[in-house]
C-alpha cells in the first residue's frame, strides 16, 4: 500500500500481520481520487473514515490538504497502526477513534464534508449506512459520501444516491444530499 498523490505521495503504508481487514486496492484508490481530485475541494476539508481499517484513505485524504480527519475503527492492531503512521508522518489533524461504527454514529454530533465508509463486504447492512448518517445530520448539505463495496450491494435507491464507479471488484457509490430525490 502507498499514498498515491499530495505532500505524503509515495511514500509506503505497511499493514499490520494477520489483519481480517482488506485495504482498498493502490488501484481502486488511484481511480477514486482521480475522480474526487476533478470534482471535489479536498483542502481544508473534514472527513470521517468509517471502518478506517489500516489508515490508507485517511492518510489519502491528509496528504491532500484536509484540515482534519476522523477515523473510526475497533481493531487493536489497526488502532495501533494508524497512531503509528500518524506520528510517523506529522499528521496533527488525524483523530483515530477506537469504537464501534455504528456506536460513534450515536454519538457523534460533528458536521463533516466528506464521509468514506468502507465497511466489511460481508456486513449485511450496507444499504442502511447513507439514511443512518442522514438520521445524525453527520453530513453537511453540500457534503459528500462514498461508500466502498462490491457489486451484491446496490445504492441506487437512495434518495441521495449520483452514480456508482467500478474498478475491478470494488464499487464506490457517491451519494449527496444536493443529489436528493424527492
Amino acid at each position: 500500500m502507498r499514498v498515491i498523490g499530495g505532500t505524503l505521495k509515495g511514500r509506503r503504508i505497511v499493514p499490520p500481520k494477520g489483519i481480517t481487514a482488506r485495504p482498498t486496492t493502490d488501484y481502486a484508490k488511484e481511480g477514486l481520487f482521480n475522480i474526487l481530485q476533478h470534482s471535489t475541494v479536498l483542502e481544508g476539508i473534514r472527513v470521517l473514515d468509517l471502518f478506517a481499517g489500516a489508515g490508507g484513505i485517511s492518510l489519502e485524504f491528509i496528504s491532500r490538504g484536509a484540515a482534519e480527519v476522523v477515523s473510526v475503527e475497533q481493531d487493536n492492531a489497526l488502532i495501533g497502526h494508524m497512531k503509528k503512521y500518524g506520528e510517523q508522518f506529522s499528521a496533527a489533524n488525524w483523530r483515530v477513534v477506537k469504537t464501534d461504527v455504528f456506536r460513534h454514529l450515536q454519538t457523534d454530533r460533528s458536521q463533516y464534508d466528506l464521509i468514506f465508509a468502507d465497511p466489511p463486504f460481508s456486513m449485511d447492512n450496507v444499504a442502511e449506512l447513507p439514511g443512518l448518517l442522514r438520521a445524525q445530520g453527520l453530513l453537511a448539505p453540500d457534503g459528500l459520501l462514498i461508500v466502498e463495496h462490491t457489486k451484491n450491494t446496490n445504492l441506487s435507491t437512495d434518495p441521495w444516491f449520483d452514480v456508482c464507479r467500478t474498478y475491478g471488484n470494488i464499487q464506490f457509490s457517491f451519494l449527496s444530499p444536493k443529489h436528493e430525490k424527492a
